[in-house]
């Protein structure tokens, strides 16, 4: 069904280069006095991506408070600023931010600060920085909790491990490899690695220069300090080959530079939050042997452990969902954090104690998905038509929560028709209330939004082959007529641990504004259903996942006499184009597939990949000790069924999936005469940043279905 967004003004459906003026809103960050909201906002000018900050006064969510349009949200910063990752001090007078500024060249990447007072940035110190793929890195900057000071990461190169063959800077020089993740992203890893580090604020104490407190050939990162300003918390791998072993645990240094260890686990812990009391540092954390840096099949889970280190206690393991970004409650009573389920992110809380956990919003979800709205209050117009009920089911991105007896959350929500925007809703209001409420105070993306005509996904639910249950969404197309039959794209998500959900696809609105169907599914392997259904894939790349994604298209076609069955297309980046490369060696009924960033032979790809662990986590083994299952997963072994015209788009400095794999596939469909083509694009890695590139791929992969399905 095709929804406007204004009936005041003439619309258009979405173009590729409208994908471009989506304003990527996120990181909502609420002062601890609960005052106001910092958060980010990314915009493309020319060619280039562009960050900065903006400021909102934190509006009172109750009914009877002026209406949102009262709301008046502003940059922070003068031209010329790319800054990102805004920071409150706990007093609530100043922002911290990373940023650059171009023409001080030994400005451009560091720390600044802002006061609410003068508006005036002021630079605090330069920070370096590593291209080492670091997993989960967490906060890169904290402050102290008197306000005076902030812990940073910071990067620097230790000569005394460097030998002499490795000195040369050279790109024509011979490297000397000798490790085993000497791949960064887009490159090969430096030599730098990093520590934490503190500096002064104020004025008065800046004579003093920043104090690196670790060391050592480990990469430090995610620091948080504790409420008495002794300690930082921060992660590190210290195994004896960090390399062979990915094993983050949490340590924690005092001012001198004494390193003591809290965890020792065999898993891996990831963001450390001190509690408010300081007895506690909750955290997430995995608790299996083998754990890839990339792509993790098992769920992490909130755990909180005693500052004084031990064994950690799992609160959140009956929930069987994966939990991230744990901030405590102001009473150190409760954790919140952010939780996958079934399509939606949402917040949760949970007591230290135990007991339910209890999901900020969920009623909301639970009376849309049944037809019966739940007793949340969107004040002000929830989006440019105005609010919608019953309300859609939504996404929140991050959180942040102000500080106070009762506190006040602020957090970026989007869903399936608008991109994220800043909300904020009140937890003392709600209370006074008896139900909850959330006010939106941003609008960077409603100018857009009121001239386009989009398209709202339909959710299907279906049993596959073995009595699985999975959940998808449907769009129609734009010029939608019963009487008309359409072709589909089937849209196949990365991980494969991902989830599709609740979301703003620019992508899917183009595809529906040309004309097609665009189905889009959670197949076994997906997050947001539990353990066993994210462990659906291991050992099995291709296997049930396949067959679910298969019964997908089956149901449509079942239930939807529209679409037609001659004209499918199938398409996917990262694991999705796999699965693309996959499907188009297991079936001929795709006409046309588009597969980015894709793997094509398992056993090639372990040994080029950034994340080779990927393979070992996922297939329980080396190539060399069980050479057959990993060959029998990978569509190059079945390159003779291929018969469906391919496009395959790949960065040529994409580490993650090296560019050889989609080489592999277009060589073999090539010499089969399977009508083929292999785009190839500079500077880019595994995700497309260029501007221009994006529209490219986009117009590309269009064309492609256009050419063949049309």
């Amino acid at each position: 069904m095709a929804v406007s967004t204004s009936n005041a003004q003439v619309r258009r459906v979405m173009t590729p280069a409208d994908t471009l003026r989506v304003a990527g809103v996120s990181d909502a960050q609420i002062s601890p006095d609960g005052e106001w909201v910092v958060y980010t906002v990314n915009t493309i000018e020319g060619n280039a991506s562009h960050t900065t900050l903006w400021l909102a006064r934190a509006p009172n969510a109750a009914p009877n408070r002026p209406a949102m349009d009262a709301v008046r949200t502003s940059p922070l910063l003068p031209d010329g600023f790319n800054a990102q990752t805004p920071r409150w001090s706990p007093d609530s007078r100043r922002i911290a931010f990373q940023a650059s500024q171009p023409g001080q060249p030994q400005q451009q990447n560091g720390l600044w600060t802002i006061s609410l007072d003068n508006r005036q940035p002021r630079f605090l110190t330069p920070v370096s920085t590593t291209n080492f793929f670091i997993t989960y890195a967490g906060e890169s900057f904290a402050w102290s909790p008197d306000s005076r000071r902030i812990a940073f990461i910071n990067a620097s190169e230790d000569e005394s491990q460097i030998t002499s063959a490795a000195l040369s800077k050279q790109a024509n020089d011979p490297r000397l490899i000798d490790r085993i993740q000497y791949k960064s992203r887009m490159s090969f890893s430096d030599r730098a690695r990093t520590h934490v580090w503190v500096v002064d604020v104020d004025p008065a104490d800046r004579d003093r220069p920043a104090i690196q407190l670790t060391s050592g050939q480990f990469y430090d990162h995610a620091v948080t300090w504790n409420p008495n300003g002794s300690e930082i918390a921060f992660l590190s791998n210290h195994e004896q080959d960090p390399d062979a072993n990915n094993n983050s645990d949490i340590f924690a240094v005092d001012l001198g530079g004494h390193v003591r260890q809290l965890t020792e686990t065999s898993g891996c812990e990831y963001e450390p939050a001190w509690s408010p009391d300081g007895k506690w540092i909750a955290y997430t954390a995995t608790k299996r042997d083998v754990t890839t840096i990339d792509s993790v099949a098992e769920d992490a889970h909130v755990w909180i452990v005693e500052a004084r280190g031990g064994i950690g206690r799992e609160l959140t393991g009956a929930q069987d969902r994966r939990a991230r970004s744990p901030h405590w409650s102001p009473d150190g009573r409760s954790v919140f954090y952010l939780a996958g389920d079934r399509g939606q992110t949402l917040v949760y809380r949970v007591g230290v104690e135990g007991g339910a956990i209890r999901g900020l919003f969920d009623n909301l979800a639970y009376g849309t998905t049944h037809g019966n709205p739940g007793p949340i209050t969107f004040v002000g117009p929830m989006y440019p038509a105005g609010p919608i009920t019953p309300a859609r089911p939504f996404q929140i991105n991050n959180f942040s929560l102000s500080a106070g007896s009762v506190p006040s959350l602020a957090f970026t929500l989007g869903d399936a028709l608008h991109p994220a925007e800043v909300w904020i809703s009140s937890l003392a209001v709600n209370a006074l209330l008896g139900r909850e409420t959330m006010r939106r105070i941003s609008s960077h993306n409603d100018a857009l939004l009121r001239s386009l005509i989009l398209v709202e996904p339909e959710e299907i639910n279906f049993k596959s082959f073995d009595g699985t249950s999975v959940q998808g969404w449907l769009m129609k197309p734009m010029n939608f007529r019963e009487t008309q039959r359409f072709p589909l794209i089937l849209s196949v998500h990365g991980g494969p641990h991902g989830m599709s959900g609740y979301a703003f696809s620019p992508a899917f609105q183009v595809y529906a504004a040309r004309g097609y169907a665009v189905l889009y599914l959670n197949p076994r392997g997906s997050s947001g259903y539990g353990q066993r259904f994210s462990d659906g894939t291991l050992r099995e790349w291709g296997g049930g996942d396949y067959q679910d994604l298969m019964r997908g298209v089956d149901e449509a076609l079942r239930t939807r006499s529209w679409i037609d069955a001659e004209r499918l297309g199938v398409t996917g980046g990262s694991y999705g184009g796999f699965m693309t490369n996959w499907i188009v060696t297991q079936t001929p009924r795709f006409k046309a597939a588009v597969a980015s960033a894709s793997v094509s032979n398992l056993i090639s790809f372990y040994a080029t990949s950034l994340y080779q662990d990927l393979v070992h986590a996922e297939f329980g083994g080396f190539p060399w000790e069980d050479y057959d299952l990993l060959w029998r997963w990978s569509p190059l072994r079945y390159i003779k069924q291929a018969q469906t015209p391919l496009l395959l788009l790949h960065g040529e400095q994409d580490n993650d999936v090296h560019i050889t794999q989609a080489e592999e596939m277009y060589m073999a469909l090539k010499r089969r005469g399977v009508e083929t083509l292999l785009v190839r694009y500079p500077r880019e890695g595994h995700g497309f940043r260029e501007p221009q590139h994006r529209v490219d791929a986009l117009e590309r992969t269009i064309g492609w279905f256009d050419k063949f399905l049309k």
